[in-house]
């Protein structure tokens, strides 16, 4: 199947198809073409008679560590709710997989919790840096407290910090941490899990579970990237310097979880 870009792989395993970002140089962040790709793959699998579950995953020690800035032209129209990989996992019938094998925050994290089952590897770190960035983060304002509760929602989007993936799994924003090494067959496993349930059923149960979480307006999702904080916010990351508006609390964190 081709996603419009290299830094996508899909490959097919039987009824299993596995689409793995491939972008190491830029820490697997997604440029605007893989944005586009992983929404592709996911309703190609839907539209392939052959294929019956998908499961996204990363390489090295990076799952995806959010949109890669360099790559999005401010010039440009932006992405449209169809064309991005949340719209389909909200709405879709295809069983997915979030397959996460290391650093995973941002868009990252979003798809992590709209697929229908996370397999996280032990090595995994999560975090929510986009308000350290100037961006509001509809996603997690809308999705966040209702999947782990108001409280840690704020905690952990209004610090920005990191956490494990068995601090992940304790507040139920993944649901099964592996030893690294398992991951794969973990994941392959759960994937083949979920398809012992009957097609039509599973298909109602999601989107009737997809309908009671609360509505996220894409729209602000582009718009709260454009705003002038989040220019500086990117420019500074970019540059690797503090904002203006940062005191340096958590510096050293921040620089770590780019490493």
């Amino acid at each position: 199947m081709d996603l419009g870009t290299p830094n996508l792989r899909f490959e097919r395993q039987g009824p299993i198809a596995w689409c793995t970002v491939n972008n190491p140089a830029r820490r697997n962040s997604l440029s605007v073409a893989m944005y586009l790709g992983l929404g592709r793959a996911i309703r190609g699998v839907a539209d392939d008679p052959r294929l019956e579950a998908l499961i996204i995953t990363g390489v090295d020690d990076v799952f995806i560590v959010g949109g890669d800035m360099a790559s999005h032209d401010s010039g440009s129209a932006p992405l449209r709710d169809e064309d991005l990989p949340f719209s389909p996992l909200r709405r879709g019938d295809v069983p997915v997989v979030a397959a996460v094998n290391g650093h995973c925050q941002a868009s990252g994290l979003w798809l992590t919790v709209l697929a229908d089952v996370a397999v996280v590897s032990e090595r995994a770190r999560f975090r929510l840096p986009e308000l350290r960035l100037g961006v509001a983060a509809p996603w997690s304002s809308a999705l966040l407290p209702s999947v782990i509760g108001l409280a840690r929602a704020k905690e952990l989007a209004l610090t920005s910090r990191s956490f494990s993936a068995a601090e992940a799994h304790a507040m139920g924003l993944v649901a099964r941490v592996v030893p690294h090494d398992e991951l794969h067959d973990a994941a392959e496993r759960t994937a083949y899990e979920l398809l012992e349930a009957g097609p039509q059923a599973r298909a109602a149960w999601k989107r009737a579970v997809h309908e009671h979480l609360p509505p996220v307006d894409e729209r602000s999702v582009a718009a709260s990237i454009g705003t002038a904080e989040a220019k500086e916010g990117f420019a500074a990351f970019a540059e690797r310097r503090l904002p203006p508006w940062s005191r340096g609390v958590g510096r050293v964190e921040d620089r770590r979880s780019d490493e």
